[in-house]
């Protein structure tokens, strides 16, 4: 199957070629860090990306896949991404921008993922996206999936418990909004379209298991389901995507009920 190509399950054949769950269409993307992720799971129906990625880097083979995101959020009204890593972002941003949205981000993480190469300890890009998105450090999968960075001012970063030494600063010297999930379900977001998405380990771990990096503490599933309620009430949710759990690790199956449970809200009667 070559690059950008998606498959669709067999199952998911009746009516058109594209699917719906409520108002919304669903791709999975299953890859972490741009390796395929055998065991991943998306509510059905749904469409997945199956795309020929290069060998090389990590971030080229992301601008690739991300790029492939990008073209088939910028054809699809009220996109759901469930996807590996939380640099999928890159990917439906670019497509809302192919789309002339400039929406305003809703990033519900543990951590920040504000990282840049001058503050990381590890290097691990999966810490870098929300730094990213705003043009901070690595922008190479920006490049590759043609995104055009956020201003501050366009972000809230929800929960981020767990932030890094040198992180933590990056955040607070910066113009992004960083809230609770409370404060978030008490307040009325800023006018025009909101893009949300969710790494699930923002739940606490005890309700959602199988992180590959949880972080201790942190709001129940019916907390953030509550504040995730709250925005798709707004009407103004342009798009949906979710970072998941670990498919290879013990409660992965608790924790893909779990996640299906946060969606809800975007995914309509199923």
């Amino acid at each position: 199957m070559g690059s950008g190509q998606v498959a669709k399950r067999s199952e998911t054949t009746t009516g058109p070629s594209t699917h719906y769950i409520g108002s919304m269409r669903v791709l999975k993307v299953p890859f972490f860090m741009g390796d395929p992720m055998p065991g991943f799971e998306a509510p059905e129906p749904h469409e997945t990306l199956a795309p020929s990625l290069p060998d090389g880097s990590p971030q080229e083979r992301m601008g690739v896949l991300y790029g492939q995101v990008a073209e088939w959020v910028a054809g699809h009204e009220d996109p759901v991404v469930y996807s590996g890593d939380c640099v999928s972002i890159i990917g439906v941003l670019a497509g809302l921008q192919r789309r002339d949205v400039n929406p305003v981000l809703i990033f519900f993480d543990a951590h920040g993922d504000f990282h840049t190469w001058e503050t990381s300890q590890s290097g691990f890009i999966g810490g870098m996206p929300l730094a990213m998105a705003t043009g901070r450090g690595e922008q190479a999968v920006l490049v590759g999936a043609g995104m055009a960075p956020l201003r501050d001012e366009q972000v809230f970063l929800v929960d981020g418990r767990d932030l890094d030494p040198g992180e933590d600063d990056a955040v607070a010297d910066s113009e992004i909004s960083h809230v609770s999930v409370d404060q978030l379900a008490h307040s009325i977001p800023p006018d025009g379209p909101l893009y949300v998405h969710v790494d699930a380990d923002v739940v606490n771990p005890s309700e959602m298991p199988a992180m590959n990096y949880p972080a201790a503490g942190g709001p129940g599933l019916d907390v953030v389901r509550v504040a995730l309620a709250h925005l798709a009430a707004t009407g103004r949710v342009v798009a949906f995507s979710v970072s998941s759990w670990n498919p290879a690790l013990p409660g992965a199956d608790v924790a893909a009920a779990a996640t299906k449970q946060l969606a809800e809200p975007f995914l309509g009667d199923f």
